[in-house]
């Protein structure tokens, strides 16, 4: 079976090496992106991911304009896309549904339970935040 493909959308290298690691290391093919030109053109390619997972605060954009973008393009509008944001205020789960995002990740990752929640969100669909799964 191949491996499955994520790509990471993050601007913050510490967080893109940690992510990229444990993903890595749990069997995942890690596509990176540091920007939203970057995520824009890994989105645009020929071979889609199996899952992105999007910080919601990129360097000049918000990363849920990247998300809408997403969402709009038909080919690319089922792809599940997991919000990675330092954001965890009353309110911000629900924004980041409503804009798209089929779950979130809280940071700084918890490498314990970080691969759990990724496979998690493939393998069931749920809405996903930081260890917890909720449908």
């Amino acid at each position: 079976m191949p491996a499955r493909v994520v790509l990471i959308v993050e601007d913050n290298e510490q967080n893109m090496e940690l992510a990229s690691y444990l993903l890595e290391e749990a069997g995942f093919e890690v596509r990176k992106a540091g920007d939203a030109a970057e995520a824009r053109r890994a989105l645009a390619g020929g071979e889609r991911p199996d899952i992105v997972l999007m910080d919601m605060n990129l360097a000049g954009v918000d990363g849920l304009a990247i998300v809408g973008e997403l969402r709009r393009n038909p080919t690319n509008a089922a792809l599940p896309v997991l919000a990675l944001t330092a954001h965890a205020m009353r309110g911000d789960r629900e924004r980041f549904l409503e804009g798209g995002c089929d779950g979130y990740l809280a940071k700084p990752i918890d490498v314990k339970t970080f691969v759990r929640d990724v496979e998690a969100a493939l393998r069931e669909g749920r809405h996903v935040r930081g260890g917890e799964e909720r449908s």
